[in-house]
Parts: structure tokens; sequence; C-alpha cells
């Protein structure tokens, strides 16, 4: 399950774990204009981690889960 809110200056997404045990935290992704973060509750160490990305490797990334194993540019048009 997940859910998307648009706030006044991003749009969070909201992944929720409803698979079999054992289940993760929620995952929240925030997207901004200049970049986008990720973010889980860690309960061993009971804080939030949080991951940085810029836009240009969120788009790496969404390219990423498509392709085989291997090293790609992705193309200048595509930025």
């Amino acid at each position: 399950m997940f859910s998307i809110e648009h706030e006044f200056d991003a749009t969070v997404v909201t992944l929720v774990d409803e698979g079999a045990a054992p289940l993760q935290e929620d995952v929240v992704v925030t997207s901004f204009e200049e970049c986008i973060t990720i973010e889980q509750f860690d309960p061993r160490t009971e804080t939030m981690m949080k991951i940085t990305l810029s836009i240009s490797q969120m788009q790496d990334l969404a390219a990423a889960l498509d392709l085989p194993e291997g090293v790609y540019r992705r193309d200048a048009k595509q930025r």
C-alpha cells in the first residue's frame, strides 16, 4: 500500500510494507524541486535514516530498474 500527498513545496509518497512477516518500517519518499529524500526509521538504532538524491540520480535509478547488469550513461537528451 502507498499514499501520495501534495504539500506546499514537495510531493510525499509513503510506502507501507504489507507483505508477510518480517515487515519493514514505512519508507517516505519526498520529492522537492531540487532533490529527492528517502527516509526510513531504523528500530535497531531508533533513528530516522535519510538519503538525499539529486534529480539526476533519481532519473538514473528509475532507468536502472529496467536494464540488465552493466554500466550505463543516460543520453544528454534524457537529462
